[in-house]
């Protein structure tokens, strides 16, 4: 039986209200045998496009609807108390034009109508009512509520109203039947649950009964509808769960939103529907009959260009090919015949692709972000393109860097290639509103994205949702593995991989409930957010192809279509990415122009500079384009890079699978005799790696030149080998192997050669991205090493607002022994500057960086100093400012900070401040003209001291050394003039695995280690069910922080030293992921416990064997950093004169079997 169109149903766009999937919602449809079937999410169509597609797919006649909000007055009327509660309104589009209609309602309702949820009001629905059907809604509709109150005559006049704007054939009352009743039997009598149940069946019969009358009475069709919130009924609990997700509340909690008490909102079969209503089966009917008359045909996948103005006499194509010739001259120094071969052929076939207006574009806005002074590069693979570089789009010459454009475009690839363009974070948005201002502002927006529910999340919350404590949900969470790079690691997929997860589900009854309830609600979108990156730019109105709305904090306009979406419906998605290290880069050019009028034009500085290869030699990386991290530096110590090339293959080798490929690059290197080809025909592309495969281009060129594949199959073999289907590897391979030896290899050969390209088909970068990076890593280089204090300034004001990414800067300073001052009320500006002192350039801190001085604080201060000179003692200073903005807050901070310090001690100006408080005295006659001096003489008779504020400045002690650094740390978020480690670095060093900056994520993820800091922040806390504290710190050393998770156990033997400023030992294990990095504390211990164990204490002395190379130190080294412990270790290096050399090496390790068998195995011997 079909004869029932499902026409009110919600799925997991409905955010945390919906549970329902799409492909399993629409499937489901089809297994009923249903032909048609309705989206109607909450105040959006997020998902309309998704389900447009899949409905076509699967053969049934997608119905694109929503169900809106409408205002209990006017849309624009926002008044607390009056107008925070709306009604409901089913609406469907019933053709393309009432889809757009649709779009358009939506759009208004978020920019215009918003006002705790997006509203329309009848006025704008009239307006755009074309091509609409509207069904009346459920019992939080206008016409329900009406019926409900009795006041059957406003029910009418409601109904009229519809009707008259809509016309009658388009306007329909909507019933439902969740038959509350029959489960208030189910509660005891008088419950909280069993009254609401009671409440809510009361009602439904009330709408029922009026809407019966009114249809008769007013002739309008009933439809039959069951508001659909998730598809089988055994998911009402996990949609019980997402609610409660949602709400923050727990399955347990009585007093709220609570569907699990009548599960009938699921897609029943027509059967179930007709058994429901038996008894009004033209309800039924009439869904067939809107649904029949429904046929929406949006036009996918035809590009729509913005419009861009050529001039008259040309064509796209012809204006392209005349910039390209004529900028290509300033970017050369001769145009050659291969540079005219190579336009040409490009320019060929952007012209056949219909692709010209798109490259215009894109080098328009690129174009004036250059000629504004704002750093751009590009990634991807454009950059593979000689048009793109004469253009001016990138700043790469792809003959230069041997970049195919085939990996960028060719006449093969079916879809638009990405251009994707990063800006100095601090200046992309004046990119974004050049384009709003000249494409049109209701043309531009940056697009939309959903966080989704991935496993770990999924876990925890649902945890939470079932009262589980949080140590017991952690850990389960801790379980499931993370996804490799770029995927996610499904429950599903992590129960597999983890037996002992595996296990648990099959023999713990509460966890089988959990990770069953997780499942259903993995992957579901849980908001929407504005995109890092995307910008769409259409030739007209956005609305005529996606809804629009403000994003979470109502400044940014969004589409409501995601990145994949917006492309379906034809809009071009261009990446607008702000990056910080532009900003640096770009900054760091203009404090050298301004402090010494050189102006440094990044494209033209030489790429073999001498001081910045050295730096990278040197392992000084902090502040670098990609080149930062303990990993990544260890290794370019070891490379001792000497060209872009060698940074190009560092960028693209620095991750998971290609990394493996690091020790022997470095190896080729420095030893030329080591370069080796696997095949002669792979020397043309691997000449510039040493032989050595890096890229993804390089396994595409291998495809093509080895196993004869043309471009469309080579790049067909990349993403086939990216997603990593088995079945789909299994095929590639073998069409790989047998296209290698058609051309010339043995079997053996071939498959081996397969083996040696596979991770990086998964994981490498494409050549052309890794060129692009690799020339911003060298020019941050370049900035670095010939303009060390102007550039460390600009990462200093890029990084103001990330303590410990200023305490690691401050420490870089030190290394690079570069003068940092404190802030001073007569020297400091508002950021970083540079400053003259005692012969040397330092780097000034400006007022902004301290805490509790505000804009308008500092803005008086300098305003003042500038007028009238530099404040000559703190009572100079508090009659000089305007006190009611540099009030007593203000000033503490200041002194505290150390700003004021060159008019005396900061302990003797707070003991002033501390006496007028504790005297009561008011300031408000001090600063009723706005002036006053609190450090004037006071009278005896305001103070019960009878010293003056002089003598007090005079006599008053200095705060000890350890309070003034917490002061700064409180203040400034760091330690400035000195850290309290620094008297205990020696003996930390020997036991602890690293500092907390260099640790080494993607080795030590998993496993215990050591670090040593002084305690920041406490955050205590409560374990859910049992109630036993535990706590969050903040561990901190001179190159960053960390957090670490003390549970009950640990916390309970450590508590009486987990406090702030104190210097601890924590031993715990490291748990990395993409978003957080934090250790598992197994024991704290204070640093005095360090005085104990030293004595006694063994080292660990691993012998090297006399031909150990690069390869083997590595290989070493790792081995001991996975085997953290507190023995101090060293290597043991065998000379020709037969004296030793003993190294130490930079953290401890621990003796065990496993390690003394490793490295046993790699020649050398642990010496006893």
């Amino acid at each position: 039986m079909a004869d029932f169109a499902h026409l009110h149903a919600h799925t997991e766009y409905s955010l945390l209200d919906g549970l329902s999937k799409i492909p399993k919602m629409v499937a489901q449809a089809k297994i009923m045998g249903m032909h048609h079937l309705a989206i109607t999410d909450h105040g959006g169509l997020y998902g309309a496009i998704k389900f447009y597609k899949t409905c076509r797919d699967e053969g049934i006649n997608p119905i694109i609807g929503c169900e809106m909000y409408v205002a209990k007055r006017k849309l624009t009327d926002k008044e607390a108390g009056v107008d925070n509660e709306s009604y409901h309104l089913t609406i469907l589009a019933r053709d393309y034009e009432g889809y757009q209609n649709l779009m358009k309602l939506i759009t208004v309702a978020h920019l215009e109508g918003f006002y705790y949820r997006p509203r329309i009001d009848r006025e704008i629905l009239a307006k755009y009512s074309p091509g609409l059907v509207v069904l009346s809604g459920c019992n939080s509709s206008e016409l329900a509520r009406a019926l409900i109150e009795g006041d059957l005559k406003k029910a009418q006049d409601t109904a009229n109203s519809y009707r008259q704007i809509l016309g009658p054939e388009n306007y329909f009352f909507e019933l439902q039947r969740h038959e509350f009743d029959k489960f208030i039997s189910a509660h005891p009598a008088g419950s909280e649950i069993a009254t609401e149940l009671e409440r809510m069946h009361r009602e439904e019969q009330l709408v029922e009964k009026g809407i019966l009358t009114l249809a008769k009475k007013l002739k309008v069709e009933i439809v039959a509808t069951n508001d659909v919130h998730y598809i089988a009924q055994a998911d009402a609990t996990a949609q019980d769960v997402l609610v409660c997700i949602q709400t923050g509340k727990t399955i347990a909690d009585t007093k709220r939103l609570r569907m699990i008490d009548s599960p009938t909102f699921y897609l029943k079969s027509s059967a179930e529907m007709f058994d429901l209503f038996d008894d009004l089966p033209q309800a039924l009917k009439n869904t067939l009959k809107i649904a029949e008359t429904i046929k929406i045909d949006v036009p996918l996948t035809q590009v729509a260009f913005p419009k861009f103005d050529v001039p008259a006499d040309k064509t796209a194509d012809q204006y392209l090919h005349q910039l390209c010739y004529d900028r290509i001259k300033a970017k050369v120094e001769k145009v050659t015949d291969e540079i005219k071969v190579r336009l040409e052929y490009e320019l060929s076939v952007i012209a056949q692709k219909g692709y010209s207006t798109y490259f215009l574009v894109v080098a328009d806005f690129v174009n004036w972000a250059r000629a504004h002074a704002i750093i751009s590069t590009t990634r991807g693979s454009v950059s593979g393109s000689l048009v793109s570089f004469a253009l001016g789009i990138t700043n790469v010459n792809p003959l230069f860097f041997k970049l195919p454009f085939e990996r960028f475009l060719n006449l093969y690839r079916p879809t638009l290639p990405d251009i994707d363009v990063d800006f100095a974070d601090n200046r992309r948005d004046e990119v974004i509103a050049y384009v709003r201002e000249k494409y049109g502002r209701t043309r531009v927006a940056q697009i939309g994205t959903f966080g989704t529910m991935m496993a770990r999340a999924a876990v925890r919350d649902v945890a939470r949702v079932l009262g589980w404590p949080y140590t017991r949900a952690d850990k389960l969470a801790k379980m499931i593995p993370i996804g490799a790079q770029g995927f996610h690691m499904s429950l599903e997929t992590a129960m597999k991989i983890n037996k002992e997860l595996g296990n648990l589900y099959q023999q713990d009854s509460e966890v089988n409930e959990l990770l069953d309830l997780a499942q259903k609600v993995e992957g579901n979108a849980r908001h929407v957010s504005v995109h890092a990156a995307g910008v769409v730019i259409a030739p007209q109105e956005l609305t005529h192809f996606t809804p629009l709305q403000k994003e979470t904090s109502q400044e940014k306009i969004i589409t409501q279509y995601d990145m994949y979406d917006v492309e379906e419906v034809g809009l071009v998605k261009m990446d607008f990415l702000g990056i910080r290290n532009l900003s640096i880069l770009g900054h760091a050019v203009d404090i050298v122009q301004h402090s010494s009028g050189k102006k440094i034009k990044l494209e033209e500085i030489p790429l073999d500079d001498k001081k910045a290869f050295e730096l990278l030699s040197k392992g000084a990386t902090m502040g670098l384009f990609q080149l930062g991290g303990a990993g990544m530096t260890r290794y370019l110590k070891e490379l001792k890079p000497t060209g872009i090339f060698d940074i190009m293959a560092m960028i693209s080798l620095f991750r998971p699978g290609p990394m493996n490929s690091i020790p022997e690059f470095i190896e080729r290197k420095h030893n030329s005799q080591k370069i080796s080809y696997f095949d002669p025909r792979m020397k043309d592309y691997l000449d510039q790696s040493y032989g050595v495969i890096v890229y993804q281009d390089d396994v595409l060129l291998t495809a093509i030149n080895i196993a004869g594949y043309n471009w469309e199959e080579a790049d067909k073999f990349r993403k086939a080998m990216g997603k990593k289907i088995p079945a789909e590897m299994i095929r590639q391979k073998e069409k790989f192997v047998d296209g290698c030896i058609k051309n010339g290899l043995s079997q053996t050969k071939a498959e081996q050669l397969f083996r040696l390209i596979e991770p990086f088909a998964a994981y490498g970068f494409n050549k052309a991205h890794a060129a692009s990076y690799a020339i911003i890593a060298y020019q941050t280089a370049y900035m670095k090493a010939n303009f060390p204090v102007e550039f460390m300034t600009a990462v200093m004001t890029a990084e103001s607002d990330d303590a410990d990414k200023i305490a690691a800067a401050v420490a870089e300073c030190a290394k690079m022994k570069i003068l940092v001052l404190p802030p001073d009320v007569n020297t400091s500006k508002t950021g970083f500057t540079i400053e003259k002192t005692a012969g040397a350039r330092g780097i000034r801190f400006g007022l902004s960086a301290i805490k509790n001085v505000g804009r308008a604080a500092i803005e008086a201060i300098l305003k003042e100093r500038d007028a009238n000179g530099e404040f000559k003692s703190p009572n100079d200073f508090t009659r000089r400012v305007n006190l009611r903005v540099v009030n007593r807050k203000t000033l503490e901070s200041l002194i505290k900070a150390g700003a004021m310090d060159r008019f005396g001690k900061r302990n003797a100006m707070l003991k002033i401040i501390e006496d007028i408080k504790s005297a009561n005295i008011s300031l408000r006659e001090k600063v009723a003209e706005g002036q006053g001096a609190l450090f004037e003489n006071l009278k005896d008779q305001d103070l019960d001291h009878s010293k003056s504020s002089l003598s007090i400045l005079e006599s008053t002690p200095e705060a000890p050394k350890e309070e003034i650094l917490s002061w700064e740390r409180e203040l400034l978020g760091f330690y400035l003039s000195e850290h309290p480690l620094t008297e205990f670095a020696e003996k930390l060093a020997k036991v602890i695995t690293g500092k907390i900056g260099e640790i080494d994520t993607i080795a030590l993820t998993g496993k215990t280690i050591k670090l040593g800091g002084i305690i920041t922040n406490v955050r205590k806390t409560f374990t859910r069910v049992r109630q036993e504290e535990m706590c969050f710190i903040r561990l901190a050393d001179i190159t960053g922080s960390i957090e670490v998770i003390v549970f009950p156990k640990v916390f309970q033997t450590s508590r009486e030293f987990i406090i702030p400023d104190q210097i601890v030992i924590v031993s715990g294990r490291l748990e990395a992921d993409e978003q957080s990095t934090v250790i598992i504390a197994e024991s704290i211990k204070p640093i005095n416990s360090l005085e104990v164990q030293e004595e006694g204490k063994v080292a660990l002395e691993v012998s090297l064997p006399k031909d150990a190379d690069r390869i083997l130190l590595s290989r070493v080294y790792q081995i001991l950093k996975e085997n953290p412990g507190d023995q101090p270790t060293y290597l043991v290096l065998p000379s020709e004169n037969g004296n030793s050399k003993k190294m130490p090496v930079p953290f401890g390790s621990r003796k065990t079997e496993r390690l003394e068998k490793e490295l046993i195995s790699l020649g050398c011997q642990i010496l006893e």
